[in-house]
Parts: C-alpha cells; sequence; structure tokens
C-alpha cells in the first residue's frame, strides 16, 4: 500500500498510487489494511463485466456505487437487483454476491479485509 502522509491523528492515501490486485470483481485498490487502529479497509474496485460470485464468512462489506453503467445490477444471491450511482448496499457474510456489468465501486469492509475469507461457488 502507498501512504502518501501519515501524521499522529491522521492516515491520508493516494488510491492512484496504490497498487491494483486482481479478485473475483475485478481489480481492488486497498486501503488501510496496515493501519492498526482502524478495524477495517477500504477499497476502489474496478469491477469487470464478468465478476465471480462470491461470498465471505466473517467479513461484512459495504458498497457505494461511484460510476454504473446504465443496466448495472447487483446479484444478492438468487436476486438480481438494479443499482445506480449514488447508491449503497450493506452485504453481510454468508450473502453470494456479484456486480453485473462494469461499474468503479468504494467498498467499506470490517472486519480488516482477508483473501483468505473469499470463497467461490
Amino acid at each position: 500500500m502507498s501512504e502518501s502522509r501519515t501524521a499522529a491523528n491522521y492516515h491520508l492515501v493516494d488510491f492512484s498510487e496504490i497498487p491494483g490486485t486482481e479478485c473475483p470483481c475485478g481489480t481492488a485498490r486497498r486501503a488501510f489494511a496496515d493501519i492498526e487502529s482502524y478495524p477495517g479497509t477500504i477499497h476502489v474496485t474496478e469491477i469487470s463485466a464478468d465478476a465471480q460470485l462470491h461470498y465471505h464468512k466473517r467479513l461484512t462489506e459495504t458498497y457505494y456505487f461511484l460510476e454504473c453503467d446504465d443496466d448495472a445490477q447487483m446479484q444478492l444471491d438468487d436476486e438480481l437487483i438494479p443499482v445506480r450511482q449514488g447508491q449503497c448496499i450493506m452485504i453481510p457474510p454468508g450473502t453470494r454476491h456479484r456486480a453485473v456489468g462494469t461499474m468503479k465501486v468504494l467498498i467499506v469492509v470490517f472486519p480488516k479485509f482477508d483473501p483468505d475469507d473469499e470463497w467461490l461457488d
């Protein structure tokens, strides 16, 4: 992770300086994993059209849709719901999910993201 500025009372990141990591959704840039006092992580994820259905056993993810195709959807278990820029959805542990269509999302993850807690069907 590339922390651009750290001081006693704050931590500032520039997501453009964080290397992208391939994930079932597309490419994620993850921040604050190395900040012990912060209980989660923040991701900016570019979601590809072929995102894979997956779930987490421990993690809660909250997606805020920054950019979406007009026909963007989220699959949550067996339900497809339309989503648009400016909406937010909380996905609890155990919910199978994937994005349908290309989009850019801000994801807040609690507790800290753990790649070993990504389960594919």
